[in-house]
């Protein structure tokens, strides 16, 4: 794995080599992509006849996490043998208060009790688990992971299903922020193996 300069000041994240990195911000984003999938073309020159198919998905994975809010953003884009496979990683600061301006507990065990976990009714449904874990050098943060059903946008009534594994860690000093650490990829026949990716990529994080 290897950490790249596009996480904000203060903030660590590794994610695998392969994986693309770049300013999702709307100012940098379509220079960066195009000269990522310039070098990845060069690199790997088999990818040359998907380079429209992995510029849109980078181009609409950037936007995505722009509108919700997020920092960072790195992701894998691929296109197997014509199978798109995708899964994309953001880092937010979410502000823990409620609607009335009250700050509210930032102690994972508190935060993990606010989470609903959602049992399927039948197979094929949706699902959430909802459970602490143990960041190396970070301590307890709580989490959720299953698989969603996601709005496209928000204030949209239309959904995606993802698989999901979201990651809330208090910000050292103070009261009421949280880093949120999403994973997430609409390749559902993969949602262990991508839970698995998510965790690992996560356990990387760091405050600096």
């Amino acid at each position: 794995m290897t950490t790249q300069s596009v996480v904000p000041a203060g903030l660590s994240l590794s994610v695998p080599d392969s994986w693309w990195e770049f300013d999702i911000r709307p100012e940098g984003r379509e220079a960066t992509i195009r000269a990522l999938v310039d070098e990845r073309v060069r690199e790997t020159p088999e990818l040359a006849p998907y380079r429209a198919d992995v510029t849109g998905m980078l181009r609409k994975m950037a936007k995505d996490a722009h509108d919700s809010g997020a920092l960072y953003m790195g992701c894998m884009a691929e296109n197997f043998e014509g199978i798109p496979l995708s899964a994309t990683v953001t880092l937010s600061v979410l502000g823990a208060k409620n609607k009335q301006g009250v700050a509210l507990s930032t102690d994972p065990r508190a935060i993990a009790d606010s989470l609903r976990a959602i049992t399927p009714r039948r197979e094929g449904d949706a699902w959430r688990k909802v459970t602490t874990v143990e960041i190396p050098e970070v301590g307890p943060a709580a989490r959720t992971y299953g698989v969603e059903d996601v709005p496209v946008a928000e204030g949209d009534s239309r959904t995606l299903r993802m698989v999901l594994t979201q990651t809330y860690v208090p910000v050292p000093g103070t009261a009421d922020q949280v880093v949120l650490i999403s994973g997430a990829s609409p390749v559902l026949d993969l949602a262990e193996a991508f839970h698995d990716i998510f965790d690992a990529v996560t356990s990387t994080f760091r405050f600096i």
